[in-house]
């Protein structure tokens, strides 16, 4: 009896490291891979990373082994890319063979390769040209993108003003208002900040890119195959997506019931025409999985990222007191007291447009980036990627590389000026990311965060319920996102 014991113990064992070096062979494509550090078969380099602190694990990494290694997510072999030459040779450069999207466990069975984030291929190309198109075609239509943002701001001026200078944490406020802008061109109208789907729907959305930042989410991520058969909060996230897509879906029906091809309100009826234009053709990308998708990448994309960046900004005014003084008086000096802020005032703001840009390098939102995918065999500083591999381009690399950035860890608005005190681009600021997956609402979330920063600033002054050097500005989830810490303040009437 105890040696049948042993004796299965020991096929256990056999049939475990058959298991093993069969996941591993799946792994190995061919190619020549960056060096890295050393994997365990399965366990791939899960013990030399902190799943919660994993983008300071990629920069340790870095120190060793350079601007571009390999890690194993689990057995499956990923290419990591720091600071700003490396992801440009490589997004810009090398644009068409970096095309593709790599795996994102987290969420690809909610969108299954469909909708325009997630996709690749022609469905990709397709998806990206129509959705440019149209929202550019929405700013130059009746209203304008920008009066849009204005009456919004409008909108949140009145809230704020009610709130007569009381503590709020501002989360809510400013994903509302900014969520009313995509909201108006994807559904083709805003909602009320007191309707009670549109607060859940915040919320959901919020609840959402915090999960995806938990060291779970990167756990799973990891191991999406094995891991979506247990238990854990990836399961809530996938509900929590599936929510937002009935949703979206549920607007679409909507707008079928009053469609009039003749007069397109909104991007869904936009996409509608598309797929009457399309029924006769079996191939088309224009169908419901694709128009539900992709409509829920805008309005996901188009409400957390900007929301986000906003509350940071506001958490880095009042730690730096003198900085919202000399925005303010830039504002009072173009814009004055009574008009209402515009695009056009940006080029005369050079002060104010680079603390924007310096809140968006410091805040970080996205510092993993999005995973890419080469579409072909591809040579890449002497190695040789094969097809199919995955590639993170690390944008917080990128946003703090030292030497395109002089303080990269502090809060300097300086980076973004000359001796003169005019504005100054910076060939690393890659906060949307660059080459043909940069973020397609790059130009609306550019005009939000100058007028709302603006239109805030104009009425408001911001008070700290603790002094500045106790301000705490430091992430409070550091994975996919880096979710800014939870923090009251005070609006003033100026």
């Amino acid at each position: 009896m105890v040696l049948g014991w042993i004796f299965s113990i020991f096929l256990a064992l056999c049939l475990a490291c058959l298991l093993i070096m069969i996941a591993w062979k799946r792994t190995s494509k061919g190619g020549k891979l960056p060096p890295g550090p050393t994997p365990i078969p399965f366990l791939g380099n899960l013990l030399q990373v902190r799943l919660d602190a994993i983008f300071q694990s990629f920069l340790e990494f870095q120190k060793k082994y350079g601007s571009v290694f390999t890690v194993y997510f689990g057995p499956r072999p990923v290419v990591i890319l720091c600071g700003h030459e490396a992801v440009k040779e490589a997004l810009i450069d090398q644009a068409d063979d970096f095309s593709g999207r790599g795996e994102m466990p987290t969420i690809d069975k909610n969108f299954q390769n469909y909708g325009l984030a997630m996709a690749n291929g022609e469905r990709w190309k397709v998806l990206r040209r129509f959705s440019l198109s149209t929202l550019r075609n929405f700013g130059m239509g009746k209203r304008s993108i920008e009066e849009r943002i204005q009456e919004e701001a409008g909108y949140l001026l009145k809230e704020l003003h009610k709130v007569n200078g009381v503590p709020i944490d501002p989360t809510f406020y400013l994903s509302r208002t900014v969520s009313n802008v995509i909201c108006s061109v994807v559904f083709g109208n805003r909602f009320d900040y007191e309707d009670e789907c549109f607060q859940k729907l915040m919320k959901m959305i919020n609840e959402s890119f915090v999960e995806m930042s938990k060291p779970w989410a990167q756990f799973y991520d990891m191991f999406g195959g094995i891991m979506q058969y247990f238990p854990g909060s990836h399961n809530h996230l996938y509900d929590l997506i599936e929510e937002l897509k009935d949703f979206v879906a549920s607007r679409v029906k909507l707008n079928e019931a009053s469609f009039d091809p003749a007069n397109p309100r909104d991007y869904i009826d936009c996409f509608l025409i598309k797929m009457h234009q399309d029924k006769s053709n079996p191939n088309t990308e224009f169908h419901l999985k694709n128009l539900v998708l992709t409509t829920l990448n805008l309005f996901f994309a188009g409400t957390e990222t900007v929301a986000s960046t906003l509350r940071y900004g506001f958490l880095l005014l009042m730690k730096y007191p003198e900085v919202e003084a000399k925005v303010y008086e830039e504002i009072n000096q173009v814009i004055g007291a009574h008009r209402i802020p515009t695009v056009d005032d940006r080029s005369k703001m050079p002060y104010t447009d680079a603390v924007i840009h310096e809140i968006q390098r410091f805040a970080d939102i996205v510092p993993l980036g999005i995973p890419h995918n080469v579409i072909r065999d591809t040579h890449f500083r002497g190695y040789l990627l094969p097809k199919g591999t995955d590639v993170y381009p690390l944008i917080g690399s990128v946003l703090k590389d030292p030497k395109y950035f002089q303080y990269p860890h502090a809060f300097y608005p300086q980076h973004f000026l000359d001796e003169q005190g005019h504005f100054k681009k910076n060939d690393a600021f890659g906060a949307f990311s660059a080459g043909k997956r940069i973020c397609v609402g790059e130009a609306l979330a550019r005009m939000e965060l100058f007028l709302y920063f603006t239109s805030i600033l104009q009425r408001f002054s911001l008070h700290s319920l603790v002094p500045p050097a106790d301000i705490n500005i430091t992430h409070r989830i550091t994975g996919f996102g880096n979710i800014p810490p939870t923090f009251k303040l005070c609006f003033m009437a100026r």
